[in-house]
């Protein structure tokens, strides 16, 4: 199969419209996220209400809040994620699976683990793999892996295409954009990347848009990139996420559900 001329795509997928139905179908695939570090215990209540409220895939927060956001989501069918080795992504593999253990243990369904970002710089890109085969054993086969690429910081796409194959040939299950926490988060011309290696890997792997996401028009645009390389009935909550706080708010306001009061999280 021919490789997919990845400008061209992208840039129609800029031209992508946001329209009643992009938010409707977006909604559900959203990890209602919020990292700051400084949450109340009335703010994680509020985002899980709201991610149960709307149909989100996931609320994502950090491990201390597991616990409380089990509680609240018990019995419901949004999934609980954490992230781990987070947002520095060091080299520490131990550091990373222990991390990942302990999520699961507080009732993780899915851990978001940051990659060894100057590792890869400096070209071991070998070490992605070994961090994935660790943080999988530690998290077990059950609980969905994401590995976080911090895309904007690696810029260099033959640096970021090598370590999101190896990270797939490692068996990891999602591929993610970035940790919200950088200067660069997702752009399309990464995630046009990350999606030409999951295409490779014949759609096993899923992918992950996170870092900046605020609008309905930025998730059209996205959605419009898997689409053209996926294939239009590719994404689902199982295959495609974004990970955002706001972009909650213009899509129900966009799906015509608009609410009064936003959540206000961080990503």
């Amino acid at each position: 199969m021919p490789s997919p001329d990845l400008p061209a795509l992208i840039a129609r997928a800029r031209t992508a419209t946001a329209d009643a139905d992009l938010a409707t179908r977006a909604v559900p695939l959203l990890d209602l996220t919020s990292l700051r570090g400084d949450e109340s215990s009335t703010e994680i209540e509020a985002l899980c209400d709201r991610a149960e409220r709307h149909g989100t895939a996931a609320v994502c927060i950090y491990r201390a809040h597991l616990a409380l956001a089990r509680k609240r989501l018990a019995g419901g069918t949004v999934r609980l994620a954490t992230v781990a080795n987070f947002p520095d992504g060091s080299d520490d593999l131990a550091r990373a699976a222990e991390e990942t253990a302990a999520a699961v243990a507080a009732g993780a369904d899915e851990v978001d683990v940051v990659a060894p970002i100057q590792a890869i710089r400096d070209g071991d890109i070998g070490l992605v793999g070994e961090l994935v085969e660790a943080c999988r054993e530690a998290a077990g086969a059950r609980t969905t892996l994401k590995l976080i690429l911090e895309t904007g910081s690696l810029r260099e796409p033959d640096l970021i295409t090598a370590a999101a194959r190896t990270a797939v040939m490692a068996g990891i299950d999602f591929l993610k954009t970035s940790t919200g926490k950088a200067a660069v988060g997702a752009t399309l011309e990464a995630a046009a990347l990350l999606l030409a290696v999951i295409e490779e890997a014949g759609g096993r792997v899923g992918f992950k848009a996170a870092g900046g996401i605020r609008t309905a028009a930025d998730a059209a645009a996205y959605l419009a990139l898997a689409d053209a390389i996926m294939g239009p009935d590719w994404a689902s909550p199982r295959t495609f996420r974004f990970g955002a706080s706001s972009l909650l708010d213009d899509l129900l306001r966009v799906a015509g559900r608009e609410e009064a009061i936003g959540t206000g999280g961080s990503y």
